[in-house]
């Protein structure tokens, strides 16, 4: 029997993004439903998608919402689009696979529930499963219960595929117009302002984990904003252009090592010595072929291609692995995040960054950040970051589905 795939998504609210709770809602995404993210990206909404995105949203089972207010359209209207002449941030993830609202709805947990479980007086009958029941808020008036003084949701999700299906057409359409990098702010003195991209690499997503959601909690303590964020697949002309610096140093630094080592199992099994020029053809030949090696395993581990075993017509093809690649912004953005990510050796990481907490060697090292502002714009280009796929996603599911 087929099952058949479709998309929801779950939509982080501008406060939510705010407390930096994103690597938390993440998390529970990630490690509890089964389903594949296939694409994210922030996004400021404006007020007119905001009004269309409440329509759609009135038009949902009154029994999900306050049948008063219209709690959750009243709060969409008011909160998701722009206030004083300023925009918020929204983070929209977008999912795949069998019943997708159900599952989501299910972890992102209850609005409104009709044992009032939300409400003031009754908050030990919340037990922390749900992503509303940690992050969320609807507190009533202690004098009349039905009238609700503060309400925050966290996060916005679709209980029916039908209204999936036209949020994503809406959110489709907002898309197409979109910037990856979202710039809703305005700082005091810009020129002390850093961007810098962050890399969550494959080994992170092999298997549904909080892995993800946990590192992009520990970065959130440097303060800094994100400010933009896309699902990728490396392809291996990415990949080789990405890692290009990194091939020589390796050749440079491995060769002498292992054209020593080779030399000396030489001597070892022949018992005599090998001495003169051989010592530096030993580490030109099989030391340096040695490093090299060693950066196919990189490109591999970060594309899932070893390009000696692929075609040029393989080149430009999407990668079997993902990564999740995101853009902080702040003040000393560059050292803030690395200081968080710790160096390249997880074991020699300090305890507490993100290497040492779940990197397991060099390659297998978790994460990467750019180490200056020049890398950081080189690398932005490489992983064409300004270009999400995430529209495009959502409008070949809709054609699909007819």
């Amino acid at each position: 029997m087929i099952v058949e795939q479709t998309l929801s998504y779950v939509l982080t609210t501008p406060y939510t993004i705010l407390k930096s709770r994103t690597g938390g809602v993440i998390s529970r995404l990630l490690s509890r439903v089964d389903l594949e993210l296939v694409g994210a990206q922030m996004i400021c909404p404006d007020e007119k998608f905001v009004q269309s995105y409440a329509q759609i949203v009135r038009s949902e089972d009154p029994k999900y919402l306050n049948a008063d207010s219209n709690l959750l359209t009243k709060y969409i209207e008011h909160n998701l689009g722009p206030s004083g002449g300023r925009k918020h941030r929204s983070l929209l993830l977008v999912f795949r696979g069998s019943d997708p609202c159900t599952k989501l709805s299910n972890i992102c947990g209850v609005i409104f529930s009709g044992d009032k479980s939300m409400e003031a007086g009754n908050v030990e009958n919340l037990h922390g499963e749900t992503i509303r029941d940690t992050y969320a808020d609807l507190i009533s008036s202690p004098d009349d219960p039905n009238k609700v003084i503060y309400f925050e949701p966290a996060v916005l999700t679709p209980k029916k595929q039908e209204l999936a299906d036209k949020s994503l057409k809406l959110f489709a359409g907002f898309l197409e117009t979109a910037q990856n990098i979202v710039s809703n702010r305005t700082y005091p003195d810009p020129s002390k302002i850093e961007r810098t991209l962050v890399i969550i690499k494959p080994d992170n997503w092999k298997y549904a984990s909080s892995r993800p959601g946990t590192i992009i909690d520990m970065f959130s303590k440097t303060g800094l904003r994100i400010v933009g964020i896309k699902v990728h697949r490396f392809s291996l002309r990415q990949a080789l252009e990405f890692y290009k610096p990194v091939e020589e140093n390796l050749i440079k630094k491995l060769g002498p090592i292992f054209g020593q080592k080779a030399q000396e199992l030489l001597e070892n099994e022949f018992h005599f010595p090998v001495r003169g020029c051989a010592e530096k053809t030993f580490a030109e030949c099989f030391g340096a072929q040695y490093g090299r090696d060693q950066f196919q395993k990189i490109i591999e581990f970060m594309s899932g291609l070893r390009p000696d075993q692929c075609t040029p017509e393989d080149m430009d093809k999407p990668g079997s692995v993902m990564c999740m690649i995101l853009v902080y912004e702040g003040e000393d953005a560059i050292r803030k995040i690395r200081d968080v990510l710790g160096p390249t050796d997880p074991l020699k990481a300090p305890g507490g960054t993100v290497r040492r907490e779940f990197g397991s060697s060099v390659m297998v090292n978790t994460a990467h950040a750019s180490d200056s502002t020049e890398s950081y714009e080189r690398e932005k280009e490489i992983v064409m970051f300004n270009s999400n796929p995430l529209g495009r996603i959502i409008n070949n599911y809709l054609e699909s589905a007819g």
